[in-house]
């Protein structure tokens, strides 16, 4: 049975919040018209050259909410519900033209038809049948609209990934920034080199609760893993492209790769022995900088991640990258002193240019973390700020493209009531970022208006130590996933007001689809 009491208690909350189309993120306009187009057992679908894909999700993903079925046509002629692509409109931008007598969903590309088609699941989660004549015009403000899953420190079965997905494609996001490789387990296959799935994505046991500083760790003696084949992440890639998203590998590097060094101790400082980590936190083990059979270990990875991923950005970390071992290393002192290096920070810039300058020579592009401002940056590397939103200011003063994660806005792991033991599953309850926090968020603060281009867009990053099943990852981050769609696709009109008025209609879009999300949000729990 789907639940109510969410929607009910919002309703209560904010009981005048019901409007015509109070779609998320907020429409560019939106006119009302008289009348009403009503979805019969006659109705008839008709999809132009190009959108047999969206046709399809049309039928997967809307006809199911209505209580009977679409007939597919052949013909424009007789057609009420009509897809079609126009040469006028930008990408991402769409028409959705609803007339008592026919519906048309109208795109730049399919892309634009498939965000026309989110709005239209919005619009019938609230009024069924019957949809109020309206004629909704939209289009993103930022190109790049992206969540993070981190499938290192607790791994999701193929399902759960495109269950993460469709969430995705339901809030209009176009990245799926997807975190395979960290200390506690690699997640990918490599055939070149299998100890990587076959040792490093396996580790002994994994911390039991919230890890306090001062506080005795305990670890539930049960060895997990779990990896993804490469037919297995070809099929979830295939499907994220179906529904307009890019996916975006990570593959960390130098620091947070003991999945890699417990599979290959060579590549380490020390040579080892080493451990997948069964803990969290930071490791002061890295790949070792001084040994040339380190780039080639990293190369060979790289040519079977490009084999398996089209998107032209390629995540490579670069954070959280402790230099002692470096600094104790013969191989790498011999490497400062070959290339003229001054310190071990010059070390990790020297490091990142190397793969940044293979994957160019391949047509990729780099994403790294905020902490390269540190050294040495080729203004050719897009920064994902997730420390400080002035990281970003001088990020783009270097030359630099960025995209916003901060964690005091984007960070949804972090609690999102200030009562956390009492309403929300196991997290990082010291760290709070609310709803309305997350809304807060402006891409554009503080920066010249010719700064702005510099900023790609926004993204939600999900760190899952404490997420162990999708039911908990789908807890934490929605509503407030909703709250960051909409920075990213309407920063330049965004109202935290207007948008909870809108909120009921993709709360039933939840129900109806059964996603789980923390309903006390709308009853002024923070």
């Amino acid at each position: 049975m789907l639940k109510t009491v969410g929607l009910l208690l919002f309703s209560m909350w904010f009981p005048s919040v019901w409007c015509e189309a109070g779609i998320v993120p907020k429409p560019l306009s939106v006119i009302e018209r008289r009348g009403t187009f009503r979805i019969t057992p006659h109705t008839r679908l008709y999809a132009a050259e190009g959108l047999e894909s969206e046709a399809r999700l049309f039928m997967a993903d809307i006809v199911p909410l209505l209580d009977h079925g679409i007939a597919r046509s052949e013909q424009l002629r007789g057609a009420d519900i009509v897809l079609r692509l126009d040469s006028a409109l930008e990408a991402e931008e769409y028409l959705l033209q609803i007339a008592p007598g026919r519906m048309t969903l109208s795109g730049g590309t399919p892309c634009g038809v498939f965000y026309a088609l989110q709005s239209l699941r919005q619009l019938i989660a609230e009024h069924g049948a019957s949809i109020p004549a309206l004629e909704i015009h939209d289009k993103p403000d930022m190109v790049y609209r992206g969540a993070m899953l981190d499938v290192s420190r607790h791994f999701f079965p193929v399902e759960e990934v495109k269950r993460f997905i469709d969430l995705l494609a339901l809030h209009k996001l176009n990245r799926f920034h997807w975190h395979l490789t960290d200390d506690q387990g690699w997640r990918i296959e490599i055939r070149r080199y299998p100890r990587l799935t076959e040792i490093g994505s396996q580790r002994r046991e994994t911390l039991v609760g919230v890890m306090r500083e001062g506080k005795t760790m305990r670890f539930d003696h049960i060895p997990y893993g779990g990896y993804y084949t490469q037919d297995e992440v070809r099929e979830i890639v295939s499907y994220a492209a179906a529904r307009h998203i890019e996916v975006i590998p990570e593959i960390d590097m130098p620091g947070h790769g003991m999945g890699a060094l417990a599979a290959y101790p060579w590549l380490g400082c020390t040579g080892g022995p080493y451990e997948v980590w069964t803990r969290w936190g930071v490791s002061e083990d890295l790949y070792c900088a001084g040994r040339e059979t380190t780039f080639t270990f990293i190369e060979h990875v790289l040519s079977e991640i490009l084999a398996l991923f089209p998107s032209r950005q390629i995540h490579i970390g670069g954070d959280e990258c402790p230099v002692t071992r470096w600094q104790d290393c013969p191989q790498c002192r011999r490497r400062m002193q070959t290339e003229r290096l001054a310190d071990e920070t010059a070390l990790r810039s020297y490091f990142v240019r190397r793969i940044q300058q293979w994957l160019q020579a391949r047509g990729r592009e780099i994403i790294g973390w905020d902490e390269l401002l540190e050294g040495e940056l080729s203004s050719e590397v897009t920064l994902m700020v997730w420390r400080d939103p002035a990281h970003a200011y001088e990020a783009i003063r270097r030359g630099c493209r960025v995209i916003l994660s901060p964690k005091q806005y984007c960070y949804l792991d972090y609690s999102q009531t200030a009562d956390p033991v009492r309403y929300e599953p196991p997290c990082h309850d010291t760290r709070y970022v609310p709803l309305r926090q997350v809304y807060r968020l402006e891409p554009f603060d503080r920066l010249r208006p010719e700064e702005r281009s510099q900023v790609l867009g926004v993204q939600g990053n999900v760190w899952t130590e404490y997420m162990p099943g999708m039911e908990c990852v789908e807890f934490m981050i929605l509503p407030r996933l909703a709250a960051l769609a909409e920075v990213g696709w309407a920063c330049e009109r965004k109202c935290y007001s207007d948008f909870m008025t809108r909120m009921p209609v993709l709360i039933a879009l939840y129900e109806k689809l059964e996603y789980r999300y923390a309903d006390y949000v709308f009853r002024g729990i923070e």
